[in-house]
């Protein structure tokens, strides 16, 4: 008969130490990997394969290490931790290090038994990272089981890569591409969300009925919608209805978030968009009656403040600091957003044959709209449109003119005004709405009929005709701005409007910008997926070349959500939007978390002679910036206020042509009411941020509760700087070449050629077998927004845990061949002592019994400890948990004799039994802290805590013995500060 075996304990199978799990039944044990992760969870058979009770064997005398042993041991164990016994039962086992401030959506959703959060923080302050960790935390302790994200398509394979790389999260992308695939692997009668627990969702997979029915009659338990402020529409003052997509959209989350059992979490960086009505339809998504709630009443902010946060970067660039109410910055954290954005206006005038071109396109626009304006609604609307297109192309580049001309507008086949303008205005005008960017760079028609008349036709071979720097004076403006960029060593990309400008740019840019410079162009022809690899071919390209440079030339495809900080740090605004808030866009791409450069270099060119492009940026770029330094951030424009402003512009330019420029806006009929309107809306758009910067502060987590946390983390996992030490320490103690710049930044890199093959074979998995193959360096950097072929000095980054592998399963196996920085014993003569002290790594485990609304979950849990005591084991004099971490800075003043040091440890191991009574003492001591931990967390609800229980697991493992020799030894046996009785 096979014995019985208790959760918690230790046994020996298939060659390895195992944790046994509480899901183990007499006929079956389920098996962790001892120091492993769920992910390695393994069943054994005890009838079929040999299972033995283990003994964790004592170090022994003969195998002794240096005065670093015990520090490299130490953090490798913890470094291997994947089943952390705090609160946050995810952090051990995700691939990044969150900043302090990332962690307070995620206290906001541990404190409410059913998860309703609308986390709203600026752009590129991480809230991908916020969504993922609340997600990663719900799946780990069992309150949720199934998870769906809503984002566009765009951003689907990004969401798929960030949860899969950094939360070990699996999702599979549905999308109108991949739906059929996905639907032939169903039974009968089954369903995508029921065959894939966790799956991404394109916004434009749920515009079929079918579809959307389906994702709500079997959705996920846990919902997380990105750019959630496109799910919602404004109430329109005029009609009382809302945009046909957002309002389909806003119907299907409405019956999502009615099941109250639900987790919701809502991201958007623009919860207002300017609409005091979009905001409360929103917030009445997260609870019905939040939509209700007075907001200028301190109690109903109050309520609100506990669903509802949002942050500028100033708010976190320091965080947990003394401002922030801490006693004092020992904790703090700096988050290296770039500090500066360089800012410059470029203008370029047309070259003779473009602006004769553009004077004749001008004449002709006003012609047809005067002419249309005679023949009925409909007729004018299509004109108009045809109108916009025709300027905006010409002034874009001579190709997208050329296509343009040739193209029949879309707003053509309209029978009805309102329907012209519907199919025209999206492909038209830059609405700050990302939903509306996918689909929309194409160059728009301007012909009105199939076959474009013979001016047209005419205009179009002329516009051919000028391609070229000789004359095309835009681009041979961009030449030099590129150039520019290049010799100070930036990375820019260029925005276009276009697909056909982009094309025409990458063409000419190459041999424009010399061998080093890489191209390459990403548009609306390309699928999300083939955008970001083309992105990341781009990046390879120039990897291996210091000297060589990326220049991406992309349309508005790429203007929002993807992240392109880690490969470029400059832009060019070679198209002027129509809408300021798509260049804040468009710049947020590059300035954000993780950007390397302190300053981003952005440049905007405009045309000071088409009679366009100085007029949008006198009218509205102005008014944007100033408001952007009056306020320290930006503000969006409403679209119906852009879209007034710019209307107004293209009825001044037709009615004046290029030669009245110099004229004032505000003397055409009804400018100056135009333009006080957009005043008007644009300063209460500003006045509703400013107030709500103070309305809506994050209060309800307060800077010392995160303080306490993130204490209790670092103390359980360690922190950033004892990562760096040990990583740099382990790679020269296994013979790496190391060099370390020592500017101040902490980066170093390192060449793993000569270090052990196992540990090249590990590092090869993580980096790629290249870099290890070629003896690349490898670069270390104390960020944890890395590149590729990187590694981040965090606990959790891929590289760190296979080199904290090594260290620890060399130090295990004596027998281990090659360097072996880490050993389980080691003797010390210091002068950081006056008594012998002996310094003790002990491993805990814990028995978890963590409630949840779906029952209890059992769990078992490591932890890491060091322990002193002066004298010896029979009559031990306890130090406290500082005392004893401070031992570990301790560094030999003398030699020690190698038969002393064998002696003094074989002393000691042998009276190890003395310690049982105290050790086990202390994990009781260990287990009511965590235990404290866990219903401080989740101190909200006394649902969430009731039936809690932490419990240690005897006996403890002692995994390593050092042991501190006095080089000055105290007359008399005096114990020290540190000692506690």
């Amino acid at each position: 008969m096979s014995p019985t075996y208790t959760a918690g304990s230790l046994v020996t199978a298939r060659g390895r130490d195992w944790v046994v799990l509480p899901e183990s039944a007499a006929d079956m044990l389920v098996l962790r990997p001892l120091g492993g992760s769920d992910d390695d969870v393994a069943a054994v058979f005890p009838a079929f394969e040999d299972v033995e009770q283990a003994v964790f064997a004592a170090p022994g005398p003969d195998d002794l290490g240096d005065q670093y042993a015990a520090g490299l041991l130490r953090t490798a164990l913890r470094i291997g931790f994947r089943s952390g016994a705090g609160p946050f039962r995810s952090l051990a086992s995700i691939a990044v290090e969150p900043r302090a401030y990332q962690l307070v959506p995620l206290l906001m959703a541990l404190r409410q038994r059913t998860v309703r959060l609308l986390v709203s923080d600026d752009v590129g302050i991480g809230k991908t990272i916020e969504a993922g960790l609340i997600a990663k935390e719900l799946l780990e302790q069992g309150e949720a089981s199934r998870l769906a994200v809503l984002c566009s398509p765009a951003l689907a394979e990004q969401w798929q890569g960030e949860l899969r790389e950094k939360f070990g999260i699996d999702a599979e992308l549905v999308l109108s591409s991949t739906v059929s695939r996905l639907e032939r692997g169903l039974e009968l009668g089954q369903s995508i969300f029921e065959k894939y627990p966790y799956t991404i969702i394109s916004t434009d997979f749920i515009k079929s009925t079918r579809h959307r029915e389906d994702f709500a009659d079997r959705c996920p338990d846990l919902v997380i919608v990105d750019e959630a402020h496109t799910c919602v529409a404004a109430d329109d003052a005029q009609n009382g209805t809302k945009s046909g997509t957002n309002q389909l959209r806003y119907e299907l989350l409405q019956r999502v978030a009615r099941n109250p059992e639900r987790h919701l979490v809502l991201l958007t960086a623009t919860p207002h968009s300017g609409k005091e009505s979009a905001f409360r339809n929103l917030l009445g998504l997260v609870k019905p009656e939040l939509a209700n709630l007075n907001l200028d009443n301190p109690a109903d902010r109050a309520r609100l403040a506990e669903h509802f946060v949002a942050r500028k970067r100033a708010d976190v660039r320091s965080y947990l600091t003394k401002e922030d109410g801490l006693a004092d910055d020992s904790l703090a954290e700096r988050t290296a957003f770039p500090s500066d954005r360089w800012t410059k206006d470029e203008p370029y005038k047309l070259a003779p044959g473009y602006r004769a071109l553009l004077d004749e396109a001008i004449a002709y626009a006003g012609d047809r709209v005067r002419a249309a304006g005679g023949e009925g609604k409909r007729e004018a609307r299509i004109a108009w449109w045809s109108v916009i297109a025709l300027l905006r192309s010409m002034v874009s580049s001579p190709r997208a003119a050329a296509q343009t001309l040739k193209t029949r507008s879309v707003s053509a086949a309209a029978r009805t005004p309102q329907e012209a303008d519907a199919l025209g205005a999206p492909l038209n005008s830059d609405a700050a709405d990302s939903d509306t960017l996918e689909g929309l760079d194409v160059a728009p028609g301007a012909s009105e009929t199939e076959d474009a008349g013979a001016r047209l036709k005419e205009l179009a071979e002329r516009a051919k005709a000028l391609e070229g720097t000789q004359q095309d004076a835009k681009l041979k403006a961009l030449v030099k701005h590129l150039k520019s960029l290049l010799a100070d060593g930036y990375h820019p990309i260029v925005f276009c409007r276009y697909i056909p400008t982009a094309e025409y740019l990458a063409e000419e840019l190459s041999g424009a910008l010399g061998k080093k410079a890489k191209i390459a162009a990403v548009t609306g022809t390309l699928s999300p997926q083939q955008r970001l690899e083309r992105i990341e071919e781009l990046a390879a390209e120039a990897a291996d070349d210091p000297a060589a440079r990326r220049v991406l030339v992309a349309t508005d495809c790429l203007s929002e959500g993807v992240n392109l900080q880690h490969h470029f740090d400059a832009v060019v605004h070679y198209d002027l939007a129509w809408n300021p808030t798509r260049h804040d866009q468009r710049e947020g791409r590059v300035d954000r978390y993780g950007q390397k450069r302190d300053q981003v270099r952005v440049i905007t060119m405009f045309g000071e002679d088409n009679g366009i492009d100085g007029k949008v940026l006198e009218v509205l770029f102005a008014k944007h910036r100033q408001i952007q330094k009056d306020l320290g951030i930006s503000v969006s424009v409403p679209d119906e206020t852009a879209s007034g402003v710019t209307d107004a512009i293209v009825e001044w330019l037709l009615l004046h042509g290029r030669q009245g420029i110099q004229d004032s806006l505000f003397d055409m009929p009804g400018g100056q009411e135009s333009f006080d309107r957009a005043e008007r809306e644009w300063n209460s758009a500003a006045e509703r941020e400013r107030t709500s910067r103070s309305k809506y502060a994050q209060r309800s987590i307060h800077p010392e509760e995160v303080a306490r946390e993130v204490a209790a983390v670092r103390a359980a996992l360690g922190g950033a700087e004892e990562v760096r030490e040990f990583t740099l320490a382990a790679l020269h103690g296994l013979e790496a070449l190391v060099r370390d710049p020592r500017d101040g930044s902490g980066d170093f890199t390192a060449q793993v050629g000569g270090t052990p093959a196992g540990l090249r074979d590990a590092l090869a998995a993580t980096l790629g077998g290249r870099i290890v193959e070629e003896d690349r360096e490898i670069p270390f950097r104390t960020e944890p927004a890395i590149g590729r072929g990187e590694a981040a000095l965090v606990r959790t980054d891929p590289a760190v845990g296979a080199i904290a592998s090594y260290v620890l399963d060399s130090a295990l196996d004596a027998n281990t061949p090659g360097p072996r920085p880490a050993r389980r014993c080691g003797v010390v003569t210091t002068d950081a002592v006056t008594v012998r002290t002996t310094l003790l790594l002990v491993r805990y485990r814990f028995h978890l019994t963590l409630p949840s609304r779906t029952g209890e979950k059992q769990v078992v849990a490591e932890d890491a400890r060091l322990l002193a005591f002066e004298g010896m084991p029979a009559r031990a004099r306890w130090l406290s948990d500082e005392a004893a971490a401070e031992l570990l800075a301790a560094h030999a003043s003398a030699n020690t004799n190698p038969q002393l040091a064998r002696n003094q440890t074989a002393r000691t191991l042998d009276g190890l039994g003395e310690l049982t009574d105290h050790l086990t003492e202390y994990g009781k001591t260990l287990a009511a802290e965590l235990d404290a931990s866990h219903r401080r967390v989740r101190k909200a609800s006394d649902e969430i805590v009731r039936g809690l229980k932490v419990t240690p697991q005897e006996d403890a493992d002692v995994l390593g013995v050092y042991i501190y020799l006095p080089a000055h030894p105290a007359s008399a046996a005096v114990p020290s500060a540190g000692a506690v009785a």
